[in-house]
């Protein structure tokens, strides 16, 4: 079957949370043996897990973060003060246990799996890697489109797949981290024309860039923004995306279709969240926003979100690190619903 005759994968059916329940879980939530309100924005989130298992408790035992990773052509432009060999130099630090990654997950129990999206180059065999590589790293958006539609639309299918494979093996939490040199810089484009936002406010420094690499950040992707005037989510994920955010984008609508939380890391997994929630706004019921990150333009996804996040530490490496901190929140939120006693029992000596 050729490219054009395959069928185009569309957004899996994402089951939209009831809202009348919210009161009546925010109820038993306050009937619990502590004053209402009293584990303040825990209870919300134990409200919000409540909504995604109903009419099961929540749990929240096992969770997964799946750290996705690719490259970008915009790097030719000197978007970042990195070469894309580090992309390749750090999947090879997760595989051997040793990043920043790697021991918060340790920390809060969390299982690893480290997904090639499009890194530019081949990469050795490895029994923690999973191969889902689109092509390697995604042409320069300065100048062309950074992947055509197919490549858009089997990124996100990649990504829906994964997810919903972990579910189907145990999971019940889904964490989204990535890697790729130049994907700050991919996801400030993104954020401008989904949030949308005026383009200078979502650009940050990323990695690490001194004034001049700024100049050529800024002007990077400013040509690129002037390429092309794309609005719709499959057109700007095709125009300006990455391959690593396009399957992060596609676990969001996974993980919400078999009904599970997923965990949003900070800038980057944010933007790619923004577009499964513009290509299924429903899906949004299911993102926990786990920190707040210092990256420039983060603010403007959480507002679009009209989300707050669990925690503002002034992070911004991403790799789901903020993501795995926010796990044992989850943990947290989902035992207040099923092993805090209620009140009534307490008073009546029924404990």
């Amino acid at each position: 079957m050729t490219t054009e005759s395959r069928p185009l994968w569309q957004p899996p059916l994402v089951p939209p949370l009831n809202q009348e329940l919210e009161a009546t879980m925010r109820a038993r939530i306050d009937g619990k043996a502590k004053p209402p309100g009293s584990l303040g924005r825990i209870e919300d989130l134990a409200v919000q897990l409540g909504m995604i298992a109903h009419p099961a408790p929540p749990k929240a035992d096992k969770a997964v973060l799946l750290v996705f990773a690719g490259d970008h052509g915009l790097t030719e432009e000197g978007v970042s003060q990195y070469p894309s060999a580090v992309t390749v130099a750090m999947v090879k630090t997760y595989l051997a246990g040793r990043a920043s990654a790697n021991a918060f997950a340790a920390a809060a129990d969390v299982e690893i799996r480290v997904v090639d999206a499009g890194v530019a180059a081949e990469l050795p065999a490895h029994p923690d890697l999973i191969g889902a590589k689109v092509r390697m790293g995604t042409a320069n958006a300065a100048r062309e489109p950074a992947m055509t539609m197919q490549q858009a639309r089997d990124a996100l299918a990649k990504g829906c797949a994964l997810a919903i494979a972990e579910i189907a093996a145990g999971a019940d939490i889904i964490a989204l981290g990535e890697m790729g040199i130049g994907n700050t810089a991919s996801s400030a484009l993104l954020v401008h024309r989904l949030a949308p936002a005026p383009l200078d406010e979502c650009i940050g420094i990323g990695a690490g860039q001194d004034d001049p690499g700024m100049a050529r950040k800024h002007a990077a992707i400013a040509k690129a923004a002037a390429r092309s005037n794309a609005s719709s989510p499959l057109d700007v994920l095709r125009e300006f995306g990455g391959l690593e955010i396009a399957m992060m984008a596609g676990a969001v609508l996974g993980a919400a279709s078999k009904r599970r939380p997923v965990v949003i890391d900070g800038f980057i997994s944010s933007a790619a969240a923004l577009v499964a929630i513009r290509l299924c706004p429903d899906a949004r019921d299911y993102c926990v926003l786990a920190h707040r990150s210092a990256e420039k333009g983060h603010d403007i996804v959480l507002a679009a979100f009209g989300a707050k996040p669990l925690l503002d530490l002034g992070l911004r490496l991403g790799e789901g690190t903020g993501a795995l901190l926010a796990v044992p929140l989850l943990r947290a939120a989902a035992r207040l619903v099923t092993d805090v006693a209620d009140l009534s029992d307490v008073l009546a000596g029924n404990i």
